[in-house]
């Protein structure tokens, strides 16, 4: 499969906004500007990224904690995103659920989790509607490695290929649930093969080589709609810690710094100039386009009202 130059450039594109939105949020952090924790995905941009841009908008993804590059592949409002990053009422969840919890019906995300696990029944249960209602769309669940450790995993898995639903589940297995490592963890290699155990197809991958991602997650769409569920593993890496409270002790920085020589869009931007897809000025520029995007992104959330202390029970059903 030969993508085209548009495509390439928007998964480029993608990736590089990815970086600088995480990038920055880190910073405002640091600043005071944002509260809570965050989780950040810089190291596994090819991911969400390779396997939502090749995504209709019907069809649904249920994203991660660590999911700004599923909601930037999937078309979800960067502006929005930051807003609901730095609580304010312009946000998603107009400020209330913060980077953990966004989500948006008009493009197919039906959510971030703060679960480990948490997304894995709601995109069996999302998978089950499009087959009642003969949909010609799929649910694309996003996990880390820990995730596959959870009952949760396991028995919607199991329901999934029982009833053939239209499910593709995603693990991003970056080795690490929080500090502790896959090899202590788990007692094999590859997460893929757990697949088996249900039935269903099972698929590892590069998870920084987003080319061949976007390309498996058009083959699996197919598949999926055709025969039912599939595990797809994306092996990466996540060069911060767990989360902003991380303090990396469980592993070196060597490891690190080998993982980075591995970075996705290094990668991809190499990749492009190989096969002459675009220039280094093109890509220079897609380089300024992202930072510029970002930068819109910090001064619409900036200049963005707080949360009103008269709607705090506003959206909250109980």
């Amino acid at each position: 499969m030969k993508l085209s130059k548009a495509i390439h450039k928007e998964l480029y594109l993608k990736m590089v906004q990815t970086r600088r939105f995480e990038e920055t949020a880190a910073r405002l952090f640091v600043e005071g500007k944002v509260h809570g924790t965050a989780h950040f995905c810089i190291g596994e941009e090819a991911t969400g990224v390779g396997v939502c841009t090749p995504l209709e908008v019907e069809d649904y993804i249920l994203q991660t904690h660590r999911g700004h590059n599923q909601g930037i592949g999937k078309n979800m409002d960067i502006k929005k995103m930051m807003a609901e990053f730095l609580g304010k009422e312009t946000g998603y969840c107009k400020g209330k659920g913060g980077c953990m919890h966004i989500a948006d019906f008009s493009v197919g995300s039906l959510g971030a989790n703060g679960i480990v696990g948490g997304g894995i029944p709601l995109a069996t249960g999302a998978a089950l509607k499009q087959q009642y209602n003969k949909e010609d769309n799929i649910t694309v669940c996003f996990f880390g490695d820990g995730a596959t450790n959870e009952g949760s995993f396991h028995e919607s898995l199991n329901l999934a290929a029982a009833w053939k639903l239209p499910v593709l589940f995603v693990c991003t297995n970056n080795f690490y649930g929080m500090s502790t490592s896959t090899k202590i963890s788990m007692a094999i290699d590859d997460i893929s093969i757990r697949a088996k155990s249900y039935g269903m197809k099972g698929l590892a991958l590069d998870g920084n080589d987003v080319v061949n991602i976007y390309e498996e997650t058009i083959k699996a769409k197919k598949y999926v709609l055709e025969n039912g569920p599939m595990l797809m593993v994306l092996n990466t890496y996540r060069w911060m810690g767990h989360s902003k409270s991380d303090a990396q002790i469980y592993r070196s920085k060597d490891e690190v710094n080998e993982w980075k020589k591995k970075d996705p869009i290094k990668k991809h931007r190499e990749f492009i100039l190989t096969e002459k897809i675009m220039t280094e000025a093109e890509l220079d520029a897609i380089d300024v386009q992202a930072a510029q995007d970002i930068k819109d992104a910090v001064d619409f959330a900036e200049n963005s009202p707080e949360p009103k202390i008269e709607n705090i029970f506003d959206d909250v059903y109980a």
